[in-house]
């Protein structure tokens, strides 16, 4: 649900990592409350079932985007010579399903954007393609490649929060507890919301985040989909039956 009455947007729905996930995606919009606009952090498509649908729900809404890797991969912009077999089938499967005017939509995707004082991106703010953060150093290196005070990402389809401590070589991580608004003030933060369509965190709920700029805080969410809606579709589309697998497991 939108807000629409507003002249000024305060509430921003976080997304990344959709990943064709149709069900995932949509119960975030369910469990999400009223938002005004998506902030969504790119690899909208690839691994999943329905990725024309996916990009189709989220043209509807009030949104920003950027590009990440598979949806780089799906329209033939991106290397997929060392992805895994089970990506690569995936991502040439997905290829074949976009419809001309969804291929535009992910050609037209920007590398990263700025948006009040957060950068956004898919990977990271130093290679916003494909870089993941996984690690407190990686974080910490990454600091010097944006301007503004916070940075977006997803990639590695896992919530966490880094947070600058002045060095290059180290910086604090945090995880959130979920529905717990978090205040966010100076201090220069990496923040990652989580995969919606296939965590990788050991919890299989969809994970997302409701940044509050009225109340400057963040909010981690996590709600549960039927994930045997979306397995179900892949076992009959034939995609690779590891991929449906893990999301019951959340890795």
């Amino acid at each position: 649900m939108t807000i629409r009455e507003r002249n000024t947007i305060v509430r921003y729905l976080i997304l990344s990592d959709i990943h064709s996930n149709l069900a995932a995606f949509e119960a975030v919009l369910a469990d999400a409350g009223p938002f005004d606009k998506v902030w969504c952090l790119g690899d909208v498509i690839g691994y999943g079932p329905q990725p024309n649908e996916c990009i189709e729900r989220l043209k509807e809404l009030p949104h920003i985007c950027v590009a990440g890797n598979h949806d780089w991969a799906s329209i033939n912009k991106l290397d997929i010579s060392s992805f895994n077999p089970d990506a690569r089938q995936a991502c040439l499967w997905t290829r074949e399903q976009l419809t001309p005017s969804n291929w535009e939509f992910i050609e037209s995707l920007p590398e990263k954007l700025v948006e009040d004082n957060f950068t956004i991106v898919h990977g990271s703010p130093r290679y916003p393609i494909w870089e993941y953060i996984t690690h407190q150093f990686v974080a910490a290196a990454n600091f010097a490649h944006f301007d503004t005070t916070y940075c977006l990402f997803g990639h590695t389809h896992v919530p966490v929060v880094y947070a600058f401590t002045g060095s290059q070589r180290t910086c604090d991580a945090f995880l959130l507890e979920p529905n717990e608004p978090v205040p966010i003030g100076e201090q220069r933060l990496l923040i990652n919301p989580g995969g919606v369509g296939q965590p990788r965190d050991g919890d299989p709920r969809a994970s997302y985040m409701i940044l509050d700029k009225e109340a400057n805080t963040i909010e981690l969410r996590r709600v549960e989909y039927p994930i045997e809606e979306t397995q179900r579709l892949m076992a009959t589309l034939k995609l690779p039956p590891r991929l449906a697998t893990r999301l019951s497991f959340g890795w």
